[in-house]
C-alpha cells in the first residue's frame, strides 16, 4: 500500500488519528498517534521516540542499569502494508513500525528487525519460514469491590460458553476479518471465562504482526461490551494459565515443498525436522526466557498443566514442550508443523518467533539430533527415565530462564549484543521489582497490562 491510498482511505472513513505501533522488551504494546492531518509526514518520515523506551519494564520504570535515559531518539517508521482501519476504536487506524536510526537504518534495540534478520538468515538457508500464534485469554467483569472476576462459569468446549460470549467473540472475528486476519477456530477453554481463538498460518513476519493485532483487538472489542480481556499467563492462581502456542513449519523456497514433511519419516517428520527439533531443544531453556517472559509465566508452566514442564518432543502430547500434530487428511504435507507450548501472550512475538528460527536453523547447521520422542505425560515418568530420555525441567523462575539465556550464545549472538543486553537488564529488573511483593501485587499488575 502507497501512502496516498492510505491518506484517501483513512480521510474517506473519517479517521482522526493513526496509532503507529510496536512491541517493547517488556512485551507491551505501545505507540504514539499521528493526527490525519499530519499523517502524510509521518508515514515518509516516522514518529520520534526517545531510546528510553527500550529500557521500561511493564511496570513503568526504567531498568537501574539500562543503557537508555533522556538523550537519544530514534524513528517510529510505518510498514505501510500493515495499515488497517481499526473497526472497535472510532474514526481511529493503525500501523506497525520498524524503530529506525536517524540515519534511517533498523536500530539494533528493534525486535520487529531482529525478527527480518531471522527471516533473511532462513532465506539464506533456502528455507520460508510460515508460523502462528494460537492464543488464550480470559473475559473478565470487574466485581463490587474493584476485584477481576472470570466473565462466566462456563466448562471446556462447553456450548454455553460459546453462548455466553457469543456477542463478544462475533466482534472479535468480524473486527479480525475487517483487518485482514482470518481466524482458524474458536472455543470456550479449560478455565471459567477463558476463551482461546486460532489464527491462520502466514509468513513469519504476518504472524508476529498479526499477534500484535490480536491482542489490541480482542482488548478493544472486550471493552467495548464492557468487559476486560486479560492475555495475563496466569490471570487467576487457581484456574488454568493462558498459553500463546506458537505453530511453525518451514517451506523449501526453490520447490515450494514442506521441508518438515516425510511421508516415510517417524512421525511424518523428515530428517531436517528432526534438526530443527534438535536445536529447539537444545536452546529451550534459555528459550522460554523470550517465549515465556514475565514472573507471572512460571505460574503457568508447571507439571500436569498441559502448558509443558519438560523439555521434550512427542506425537501430539500435550504436556510435551515441542508437539508434532497429527495432520490434516488429504493435506498432509502441508499442515505438517511443530507447536511451541511453552510459550505465553506476554512475549514480544518478534522476539519469541525470532529467537524459534533462530534455534531450528541451530540445529540444522549442526545436524543435531533429538533424543526419542515422549509418548505419555512425562510427569509420569520416573527422574531417573526422564533423565535417559533427555527431558529436563524447564526453569522454575524467570531468573532462571534469564540465566540460560545470557549463557546460550546462539540465542544471544542472533538477537545481537545491543538487543540481548538491553533485553536482559529490563527483565532483571522486572523480576526484582516483584521480589517479595507477594502475589496480589504480580496479579494486579499482569492482569490487563497484556
Amino acid at each position: 500500500m502507497d501512502r496516498q491510498t492510505i491518506l484517501l482511505q483513512a480521510r474517506q472513513a473519517g479517521v482522526k488519528l493513526v496509532r503507529f505501533l510496536y512491541c517493547g522488551n517488556d512485551g507491551l504494546i505501545r505507540g504514539k498517534a499521528a493526527a490525519v492531518e499530519a499523517l502524510d509526514g509521518a508515514l515518509e518520515a516516522g514518529i520520534g521516540l526517545t531510546v528510553a523506551m527500550q529500557s521500561f519494564t511493564m511496570l513503568d520504570r526504567l531498568a537501574p542499569d539500562g543503557t537508555f535515559g533522556p538523550v537519544g531518539e530514534i524513528r517510529l517508521v510505518p510498514d505501510l502494508d500493515t495499515f488497517a482501519i481499526l473497526p472497535y476504536a472510532p474514526k481511529s487506524a493503525r500501523v506497525l513500525v520498524d524503530m529506525l536510526q536517524l540515519d534511517r537504518t533498523p536500530w539494533p534495540i528493534c525486535p520487529r528487525s531482529f525478527l527480518k534478520r531471522m527471516i533473511a538468515e532462513a532465506a539464506a538457508h533456502g528455507l520460508r519460514v510460515v508460523a502462528a500464534f494460537e492464543n488464550e485469554f480470559y473475559l473478565a467483569r470487574v466485581d463490587n469491590e474493584g476485584r477481576f472476576m472470570p466473565f462466566d462459569r462456563s466448562n471446556c468446549f462447553s456450548a454455553i460458553g460459546m453462548d455466553s460470549a457469543n456477542p463478544i467473540i462475533i466482534d472479535m472475528v468480524e473486527a479480525l476479518e475487517k483487518q485482514g486476519i482470518t481466524v482458524q477456530q474458536y472455543y470456550p477453554e479449560l478455565g471459567p471465562g477463558q476463551q482461546e481463538i486460532s489464527m491462520q498460518h502466514t509468513a513469519a513476519l504476518g504472524a508476529a504482526d498479526q499477534q500484535l493485532v490480536m491482542r489490541e483487538t480482542v482488548r478493544g472489542v472486550a471493552a467495548s461490551h464492557g468487559v476486560y480481556a486479560s492475555f495475563a499467563p496466569k490471570p487467576f492462581p487457581d484456574q488454568a494459565g493462558s498459553g500463546c502456542h506458537i505453530h511453525i513449519s518451514l517451506w523449501d523456497t526453490a520447490s515450494g515443498q514442506n521441508v518438515l514433511s516425510d511421508p516415510s519419516g517417524r512421525y511424518g517428520i523428515s530428517p531436517l525436522g528432526y534438526q530443527a527439533i534438535g536445536g529447539v531443544l537444545a536452546h529451550l531453556r534459555g528459550l522460554v526466557a523470550l517465549t515465556a517472559p514475565t514472573v507471572n509465566s512460571y505460574r503457568r508452566l508447571q507439571p500436569r498443566f498441559w502448558s509443558s514442564a519438560y523439555s521434550c518432543y512427542g506425537p501430539d502430547n500435550r504436556e510435551a514442550a515441542l508437539r508434532i500434530p497429527s495432520v490434516f487428511w488429504g493435506r498432509e504435507a502441508a499442515s505438517t508443523n511443530f507447536e511451541l507450548k511453552p510459550c505465553d501472550p506476554s512475549c514480544n512475538p518478534y522476539l519469541a518467533l525470532g529467537a524459534l528460527i533462530a534455534a531450528c536453523l541451530d540445529g540444522i547447521k549442526r545436524g543435531l539430533k533429538p533424543p526419542e520422542a515422549i509418548t505419555v505425560d512425562p510427569a509420569t515418568l520416573a527422574e531417573e527415565e526422564r533423565e535417559r530420555m533427555g527431558a529436563a525441567r524447564l526453569p522454575l523462575t524467570l531468573d532462571e530462564a534469564l540465566v540460560a539465556l545470557e549463557e546460550d550464545k546462539v540465542l544471544t549472538e542472533a538477537l545481537g549484543a545491543p538487543l540481548a543486553h538491553e533485553y536482559l537488564l529490563v527483565k532483571r529488573a522486572e523480576v526484582e521489582s516483584f521480589k517479595d511483593q507477594g502475589l496480589e501485587f504480580e496479579l494486579d499488575q499482569h492482569f490487563y497490562k497484556y
